[in-house]
Order: C-alpha cells, then structure tokens, then sequence
C-alpha cells in the first residue's frame, strides 16, 4: 500500500468514527455490544463524586473501564477522546481546584454537550472557577490543540484509543506531552489476535470498540518503540459479543477490557532484583488501607513489600514518591527479580546489603 493509499484509509477510518458517534449514537443504549459499557461497578469512593455527575452527561457515557487514579490531588490530568466529558468531571473532583482537566475531543456533539455543563458542575462541586476545559482535536496530534511537551502529570482514556487509525502517532504524542516521572493510565479493548483487515475497517466493530482492539503483541512494541518500556496491568476482564451478526464476524476471537498504566521513566528492559523493599505510608486519600500498584502487586499499608528497580523507580520519582518509603539502592544486583523474594516475616526491611537472592531464572 502506498503512502497515499494508507493515508486515505486511516482518514476513512476517522470519517467512520466521527460518523459513527455523531450520528448512530444517541446514548449507551443504542451500542450493540457491551464493550465499551464497563461491566463492572466503579470503585466504591467514586459513587458520591458520579452522584455529582449532570444525569445527561452520565446517559451519554461510552467507556469500558474506570481509568481514574488515585493520587491526583492538584494534578494536571488530559482526558484523550472525552467524549461528553464524564470523566473529566470525575477527575475534576479527585483534582480538586487546585488541579487542571483539559479534554479533548475530534467531534462537536459531545463536546457541545460537555462545554453546556460546565457552569452546573462549578455550581455542583462549589468551585468559584472551572477547572476543567474542552477542546476540539485529535488524539494523533495534541500539538494542534496547544498541548506543549512535557506539560502533563496524567493522561487518560476510556476505550478510545482502540478507534484510532494510527496507534503509535497516539502513544508517540501520550509521550511527548507527558511530564518526566508522569503517567499513562488507561482502560481499552484488546484482542487475542490481530483481526483481518476488512473486519478492522468494519463501521459497526469499529464503533463498538472491537475492529480496531490492540494486539497485545504489537501493543508491546509500540510501547516501547515511544520510550513507554514497562507498563502494568491493572485489571483484565474477558468482553462478550452479544450482537449475533458481528459475533458470527469475529469468530473466535476473543476480547479483552484492558487496564494498563505506564510512567513516563528511564525503566531497565526487565525488572531486575537489587534486594530493594518498599513501605506504602497510608496517605492516598480513598485508599488508606492499602494500594494497588498492578495486578500483582498490592501494598498494605506500613507493611514492607519486596520490589524491583522499575517498581523503586516509579516509587521514587512520580507523584506516588510522596506516599511511599523506598529502602535499598541499586549497587549491588542479585539477578532477574522474582516477586517471591518476599520481605521477612517480622516486617523488617532487609537492605541490598544483606539480602539473600530469590531464584530469577
């Protein structure tokens, strides 16, 4: 396929998109599939923030996740294809007015609405200004929108990421944008393989989030093609295919509601053992108790947890570094890092000095 060719087709891909949202959708409930509703409840801390939440803005909502993290008090937070903006007035409270949400939309329809509720949510959340702004643009290039380099401390996106026709020009920008020691932190559709291309230019897959789902392998190579070198899953939820007709056109095929998170950090390529011990300090505001870094890695709080070089890294040099204590430096190394190299069971901290290796390889 030449340039020009490859070019008319992801324009043909955005046109489908866009035609899609304005105009074949008018709530959640005219979606054919359930992947891009999120199955399951959101996190119980968020119910009286979405009570805040204007009903028209809430019935207008396309999303299979809950990518809102922790932590963000005072952050400046970018919401990628925010559609009618109820993320975006989520994270307008967990920001609070001290912090900025901007979202960013390629279509007028629900930017309209979001723009329409702006001085209901201040009156809702007794806000004297607004801190959260909508603009139009596309994912693929932020720069037309006025987003200037490493301007970001969190980027988000709800099931958006998938309908874009150029995957690596998104992540590419998610990076330029991000602050050092900033993160990515996003819910979207993946598959078990890549889908034929007739199916990933298919109006009714692509609407539902399914003809453009990432390929978990090509999804690992753009990552760290941009520099995003260790990114965590958070959740993972198979996805089912209701609609009879575009079950019968998928197959096999199966789909997966994604969490991922990513900082934008020098990262070693693995994660790599230095004997290093980490203490969550309890003071995450909704999350006193403990912390969920990824799927497998949960810190209680003042109980010390065995981890690796990226893990201290993202510990000691993102937003998260004000609510953790890292022991242990990085002098000396004990091989490839096994999370079953566990703190003692006294709970105190073993330094890099006297620890003894856990089986790596």
């Amino acid at each position: 396929m030449s340039e020009q060719q490859l070019q008319a087709s992801k324009q043909q891909i955005t046109n489908q998109v866009k035609d899609y949202y304005s105009n074949s959708l008018n709530s959640s409930a005219d979606l054919k599939t359930s992947a891009c509703c999120p199955a399951q409840a959101p996190p119980g801390y968020l119910a009286p923030l979405l009570d805040n939440i204007h009903p028209q803005i809430k019935d207008s909502f396309y999303g299979c996740g809950s990518p809102l993290p922790l932590a963000a008090e005072g952050c400046t937070v970018l919401d990628l294809a925010c559609g009618t903006g109820r993320d975006v007035y989520l994270l307008s409270q967990l920001v609070g007015e001290t912090g900025e949400v901007i979202g960013i939309d390629m279509t007028d329809r629900p930017l309209d609405i979001a723009r329409s509720h702006i001085d209901w949510h201040c009156d809702r959340f007794a806000y004297a200004n607004p801190n959260m702004r909508f603009k139009k643009g596309n994912i693929e290039n932020l720069t037309s929108c006025g987003i200037k380099d490493n301007c970001i401390d969190i980027i988000i996106s709800n099931c958006v990421i998938n309908l874009s026709p150029d995957k690596e020009a998104v992540f590419k920008e998610i990076y330029r944008v991000l602050k050092p020691g900033g993160e990515l932190y996003f819910s979207d559709v993946f598959a078990d393989r890549r889908l034929p291309a007739n199916l990933q230019q298919h109006k009714v897959l692509l609407g539902e989030c399914l003809g453009g789902a990432l390929y978990q392998g090509d999804f690992d190579l753009m990552m760290r093609k941009v520099g995003l070198t260790d990114h965590r899953i958070v959740s993972k939820r198979p996805l089912t295919v209701e609609d009879e007709t575009l079950r019968a056109l998928t197959g096999s095929t199966q789909f997966y509601s994604v969490t991922v998170r990513s900082f934008k950090l020098k990262f070693e390529p693995r994660r790599e053992n230095y004997g290093q011990f980490a203490r969550y300090l309890g003071t995450i505001i909704h999350s006193p108790d403990s912390f969920e870094l990824d799927q497998q890695l949960q810190f209680k709080a003042e109980v010390p947890v065995s981890i690796d070089g990226n893990t201290a890294m993202i510990l000691n040099h993102s937003r998260l570094a004000q609510h953790f204590k890292v022991h242990g430096e990085t002098e000396l190394h004990y091989g490839r890092f096994d999370a079953r190299f566990d703190a003692p069971a006294d709970g105190k901290l073993t330094t890099a000095s006297t620890a003894t290796s856990g089986s790596c390889c």
